[in-house]
């Protein structure tokens, strides 16, 4: 039973994603797992996850930037949309190293059990890369229907019923506005179970210590736990701007029929993530990175981010020292191999 609670909290982690990780525009970011922490540097990844038995088992890996593979990955919008689909690969790697540490220990007795007849003892279960594969189809799907189709379908709805929301303006704000309330909804609900809390803990201790980084305090788990667990630069502020910036493109889009809205709301959502990262991108440039207020100011960034200061007070939520404990090793273990591949830490 303890095993598909684990595979659930992972496919639920899955849906999350997004709003676990820090802004790839960051000097560090990070994401919450399932018992752990994922922090990323420019050119390195660390990751430290507490098994069941009170161990932190870590892994490190080199990392390249996109831009720095291909020029045209660093053109302007484009760059947005390798950079999250990067993050999102990252993190959903992150995710099944994390499952898979604490599925580890949920299998019965070890390999060396003196009890070989029951052959499914010792074995280690894993999530596979087909278990992986289907996890995120099936959030892909997930997403589409939940965010795209059921917030059109309720307004064309409402459009049968007044008139009024048939006008393109009204019809696409009310539509952006179910599907903020769809999110919000799903975001806080998860947050009544238990084991999503947590992550929601890890969340806040990788907000703390990446806050500590930047003020150049020592990465010890006194100094990292008086920072805040709000930080400006987190995925929820990017997806918070692509939920509303969706609205306007829509808006200016003249089409009509309930399947030419449902199209276009999928093909042009990379274009919206693009000019999203564009706009934290140039925020985050002329934010003051050794701020650690979580109202940073009257500023476009204070503006753009303030959306998703909001929402992690759902979020993230106060961690525990062990929890703090994780997010440092596994900062820890990717500067260690920033120093050997990387150069300047700079904002991308």
């Amino acid at each position: 039973m303890r095993r598909w609670q684990q595979i659930l909290r992972f496919l639920v982690a899955v849906q999350l994603l997004p709003a676990l990780e820090s802004g790839e525009e960051t000097l560090v970011g990070g994401q919450a797992v399932l018992e752990g922490v994922m922090m990323r540097s420019p050119h390195a990844w660390g990751i430290a996850v507490r098994k069941p038995s009170g161990e932190i088992v870590t892994h490190s890996e080199p990392l390249e930037r996109p831009s720095e593979q291909h020029k045209w990955m660093g053109w302007p919008i484009i760059r947005g949309v390798m950079t999250l689909g990067h993050a999102m690969t990252l993190g959903f790697r992150a995710l099944k190293f994390s499952a898979n540490a604490a599925l580890g220990e949920l299998t019965g007795v070890d390999a060396g059990s003196e009890n070989p007849g029951n052959q499914d003892q010792g074995k280690k279960f894993e999530i596979t890369g087909w278990m992986a594969g289907l996890n995120m189809a099936f959030s892909i799907a997930f997403f589409i229907f939940m965010y795209k189709y059921l917030p059109l379908l309720a307004t064309t709805e409402l459009k049968r019923v007044n008139p009024v929301f048939g006008q393109q303006f009204v019809f696409n704000l009310v539509d952006g506005l179910i599907r903020i309330a769809m999110f919000l909804l799903f975001v806080w609900g998860v947050s009544l179970w238990k084991d999503i809390r947590r992550v929601y803990e890890y969340h806040g201790a990788e907000h703390k210590t990446v806050f500590a980084f930047e003020n150049g305090d020592p990465l010890e788990t006194a100094a990292v736990q008086k920072y805040s667990t709000y930080h400006p630069r987190c995925g929820t502020s990017f997806l918070m701007t692509v939920m509303i910036i969706s609205m306007f493109v829509y808006m200016a889009i003249p089409v009509h029929t309930f399947w030419a809205r449902f199209g276009i709301r999928i093909a042009l959502l990379p274009l919206i993530a693009g000019v999203s990262y564009e706009i934290i991108r140039f925020a985050a440039k002329r934010f003051s990175a050794r701020s650690s207020s979580t109202q940073p100011g009257f500023s476009l960034f204070a503006l753009m981010t303030a959306p998703g200061l909001w929402l992690q007070r759902i979020t993230t939520q106060p961690p525990d020292d062990r929890e703090v404990e994780c997010a440092i090793v596994a900062l820890d273990e990717a500067m260690k191999l920033e120093k050997q591949h990387g150069g300047e830490l700079v904002i991308a």
